[in-house]
């Protein structure tokens, strides 16, 4: 039996904070970096307007976190599966990867995809 997803975790291949921030941007604009969950949430300079409309239509909670704010918790059930990813939790606290970051680089930027690919509540 799975268990019930209390909200949805999805989790940046990248840090948050200024620092952070502008370490991605630079590293982006110079090809070295990238992350396709921010490709999905995100234009060059902010937050679509498309994603924030997307979630809210969900029937749980869909909450976004950049690599260095992950608890414990989080970073055990990411695991080898590596970021970017999108992690369901659990009422009793444990998280599991639902999305993994080969099926965030497939919805290719798309907000649809990534809703289409999130389990059935």
């Amino acid at each position: 039996m799975t268990q019930p997803i209390r909200y949805f975790v999805g989790v940046y291949d990248a840090d948050g904070g200024l620092i952070g921030e502008l370490r991605y941007v630079i590293g982006h604009l110079r090809g070295t970096t990238s992350c396709s969950l921010c490709d999905i949430t995100h234009t060059a300079i902010r937050k679509k307007p498309a994603f924030t409309q997307a979630v809210a239509q969900l029937d749980i909670p869909f909450v976004l976190k950049h690599r260095n704010e992950l608890t414990v918790n989080e970073k055990a059930a990411i695991g080898a599966d590596g970021l970017p990813a999108v992690l369901a939790a659990h009422d009793d606290g444990s998280f599991t990867v639902v999305l993994t970051p080969d099926m965030l680089a497939a919805c290719n930027g798309d907000i649809d995809q990534l809703i289409r690919q999130l389990p059935a509540i």
